[in-house]
């Protein structure tokens, strides 16, 4: 220890400074991306949880309360939990059907030979469209009036009138799961294509040389070797599932006459539009707004964790 402790003494101040300046250049480099996100997102992230735990409205002091805007959000606030359950409702409409679409509709594009940049070109528009354009359309094609939906159904005479899709309850989530499939479905479609790209085509032809069939193929094949992608899709769809938000304020943000918060009797009250709610529209309770987004991060923390450990292949659970 002496003898590297004379040595380093004894090595001259610009060896020394050409040494330790290289290591750090990577430093240096990281700091302004480090600087911005503690100045946008950390700190914000931390001042919400400390705004949480008290009473204010944007405008006096605030006050303490500890976490009593927690309790009462889970035992005295039933327009939160209709709220979280009218989510997970539409969850459970749209997440399967996306899925499973999106998978079929990958495996047919890929097999075409003729045409397939065509209709991957024309399943991805709508998730480049903008969410105001697909409320606008959406809200349009079932206004009860003059949508296109019930002119279609009362000339075929599948309904004698027009049904009022906008103000019932299952309506109103049957029309905004079928906004986030149309939305979402070239999406799907793309990431599965881009599994099945990177399959070895040696595995299909030793398949077909084993007489197995198209269907047998998909099935014992082809879905399992996309299990990878469809973890990833499972668990992302969760996340943005419990942040759904644009589609139902959308159709029912001025598009559709009504400009009604949570649509008919909230039955399209979504957890983040709950909380957009407390904070801008009918109150100014930040703390009791951000009480909602802090368990609402804690929510997607503990689906996605369910979500992957249900569909994860078992050697990627150990």
């Amino acid at each position: 220890m002496n003898v590297n402790a004379e040595r380093i003494d004894a090595m001259p101040a610009a060896s020394r400074k050409r040494r330790w300046g290289p290591r750090m250049w990577p430093y240096l480099f990281a700091l302004p991306f480090v600087l911005t996100y503690a100045a946008f997102q950390l700190y914000p992230i931390l001042y919400s949880f400390v705004l949480s735990l008290h009473d204010w409205n944007g405008i006096g002091a605030k006050t303490y309360i500890g976490f009593k805007n927690y309790v009462q959000l889970w035992t005295n606030d039933p327009l939160f939990i209709k709220s979280l359950w009218n989510t997970l409702l539409m969850m459970l409409m749209f997440i399967p059907l996306t899925l499973i679409l999106g998978l079929a509709l990958a495996y047919w594009t890929f097999q075409l030979t003729r045409g397939k940049r065509f209709f991957q070109t024309i399943n991805v528009l709508p998730y480049i469209t903008t969410p105001v354009a697909i409320g606008f359309i959406f809200s349009y094609m079932f206004d009860w009036q003059t949508g296109l939906v019930n002119l279609l159904l009362t000339k075929f005479g599948i309904l004698e009138e027009g049904f009022y899709w906008l103000q019932d309850p299952w309506g109103s989530r049957a029309i905004i799961a079928l906004m986030v499939i149309w939305r979402n479905l070239g999406y799907f479609m793309i990431i599965f294509m881009a599994g099945m790209t990177v399959i070895p085509q040696d595995v299909y032809e030793a398949a077909k040389v084993d007489g197995s069939t198209g269907l047998h193929t998909f099935l014992r094949i082809t879905m399992p070797l996309l299990r990878n992608i469809t973890v990833f899709l499972v668990v992302t769809s969760m996340i943005g599932g419990l942040q759904l938000f644009d589609e139902p304020k959308l159709l029912y943000g001025g598009w559709s006459g009504s400009a009604q918060v949570g649509g008919p009797d909230n039955t399209a009250l979504t957890m983040i539009w709950k909380f957009v709610d407390e904070s801008f529209i009918s109150n100014t309770r930040f703390g009791y707004a951000s009480a909602i987004a802090y368990s609402l991060f804690l929510l997607i923390v503990l689906f996605s964790v369910v979500s992957y450990r249900l569909t994860a292949p078992k050697e990627d659970k150990r």
